[in-house]
């Protein structure tokens, strides 16, 4: 009996191996580079069907309009602008400042893959950055979210029409949230970067926020990573509005490095990396690094910081590069530590909902790390990992995202012919505003959109929706948000994945 099973095992790591390697014939006709290319500016479109505020006049998805104008009045500040995070019309500030940090990380690796879509992705960070800077403009208050969440979600309104609550929600001293504080400060910074050489002022203004907030009017006043550092605590226990929506579920020990990591990059200064140690070392350097995304961020880090060793600079860093290795480890069938499922077609199963956003962002260090690594390669234990066979992983998951699956479906919305058309979207189900001007209530929305069938009137291109359950299966309709609501979180990481393979088509 055992030998059957070990039998079995094996012939189930072949067949995995062998989806992970198959071509993406089913795609396209077309040359694989172009494929990339279209997926590559359709998913940067989408951030424009997220915006939030009063939009440019180069907006593109034209079916949307102005909407949340007087965000944040009640308290006397301008909090206009920024992203909705996925279906609904809330602005989270958690989700919304880990958007901007894998925005801009997408460029700062593959920025220079991107054509003439690196301006586009470069605006979609500036969308997210000017709104960070509105909610960092007071001493010692942060405002983290805007919109109440259960108001919002009892209705299903657009954006340009709504009238739920806009209520405002902020940390301070007294009420903190490390996480949320943490992740602003590292999408402050890696997008300093980003903006370092275009656009010099607006860099170091950033730079200055994410390293001190108006200290030339108060010497009192903490940094952003200062105050997440210093006055600590979860967002959880400090916003009601963050739960059951954001819950911080992982701590905000990982942010505090992630924040570190991206300060240390930017400014080179010592400080960061001395931070980094002192708090990383007490872990023993056992931390969790079998997950990525908006509330865990170890596994980034890790990434992150093992070019410093891999480029010789800091030896002291090696287990950083550890850690990076155990990641990868943890996703490739044919090592000792593999733990991860697949779902029968191939696609990385982590979560019962939305699996989409794991796929993204582990793809995302995939190709990031394959390229730290040069010519090296990762070890896992007796099993030595190429950079390619990081890539060829990652390809895959890309490729059946973009219709090389089971379902024959692109889950990215507006690829292809055959996608995602009845997506968990206010926007995108309800009529735009130049189509039907009248206002369109609470109630009426979800009596005569919600529960309708058929295509959304709006076609959110670009948008990734939360994808198939564990066996590959997906069923489109709204009334399945898990796997039809797109966010940004989603996108953002698969936007660098995509640049990298414009020109890596294998």
């Amino acid at each position: 009996m055992k030998k059957k099973m070990m039998m079995f095992q094996r012939i189930q790591k072949f067949v995995f191996l062998m989806l992970l390697v198959a071509p993406p014939s089913t795609l396209s006709s077309r040359p694989v580079q172009e494929i990339y290319r279209d997926a590559l500016s359709k998913s940067i479109l989408f951030f424009e069907g997220q915006r939030s505020g009063k939009l440019p006049r180069n907006q593109r998805l034209n079916w949307r309009k102005d909407s949340a104008l007087r965000d944040g009045s009640q308290q006397n500040v301008d909090l206009m602008g920024g992203y909705y995070d996925a279906g609904d019309n809330v602005k989270f500030g958690f989700p919304m400042a880990y958007t901007t940090t894998m925005l801009a990380w997408s460029v700062l690796e593959f920025g220079g893959f991107m054509g003439s879509e690196l301006q586009k992705a470069m605006s979609a960070i500036r969308w997210g950055t000017d709104y960070l800077l509105k909610a960092t403009a007071y001493p010692d208050v942060i405002y983290v979210q805007v919109g109440d969440p259960s108001g919002d979600h009892r209705c299903w309104e657009r954006p340009e029409d709504m009238d739920t609550p806009r209520t405002v929600y902020k940390i301070t001293k007294d009420m903190p949230g490390t996480e949320v504080a943490a992740e602003i400060a590292a999408a402050m910074a890696a997008s300093s970067i980003v903006f370092k050489r275009s656009d010099p002022g607006y860099s170091q203004q950033l730079l200055n926020r994410a390293t001190s907030i108006l200290t030339k009017f108060n010497k009192n006043v903490h940094q952003v990573f200062e105050f997440a550092d210093k006055y600590r605590g979860s967002y959880t226990n400090s916003v009601p509005g963050a739960c059951p929506f954001y819950c911080s579920n992982n701590g905000y020990d990982d942010e505090l490095l992630w924040a570190a990591a991206w300060l240390q990059r930017a400014t080179g200064a010592v400080t960061y990396m001395n931070y980094i140690l002192s708090n990383f070392l007490p872990y023993g350097g056992n931390t969790d690094v079998n997950e990525f995304g908006w509330d865990n961020k170890h596994a980034g880090v890790s990434v992150l910081l093992s070019q410093e060793f891999l480029l010789g600079k800091m030896p002291s860093m090696h287990a950083f590069k550890e850690n990076a290795d155990k990641f990868i480890c943890w996703f490739l069938p044919e090592t000792p530590n593999s733990h991860v499922q697949f779902t029968p077609g191939g696609l990385i199963s982590k979560t019962t909902g939305s699996n989409m956003q794991a796929v993204t962002a582990i793809s995302f260090l995939l190709v990031t790390y394959a390229s730290y690594l040069g010519q090296a390669s990762a070890s896992c234990e007796n099993v030595q990992v190429t950079p390619g066979r990081l890539q060829s992983l990652a390809k895959r998951q890309v490729d059946y995202i973009l219709g090389n699956n089971p379902e024959r479906i692109s889950y990215m919305v507006g690829f292809g012919s055959n996608y995602p058309k009845e997506i968990h979207h206010r926007g995108s189900s309800l009529p735009s505003i130049t189509q039907y001007p009248r206002h369109i209530a609470c109630s009426e929305g979800y009596n005569n959109y919600f529960n309708s069938r058929g295509p959304n009137p709006n076609v959110l291109v670009g948008a990734v929706v939360g994808g198939p359950d564990q066996n590959d299966h997906y069923t489109d309709t709204r009334l399945r948000a898990q796997q039809t609501e797109p966010a940004t979180y989603i996108n953002a990481p698969l936007v660098g994945v995509l640049a990298f393979f414009t020109s890596h088509p294998y």
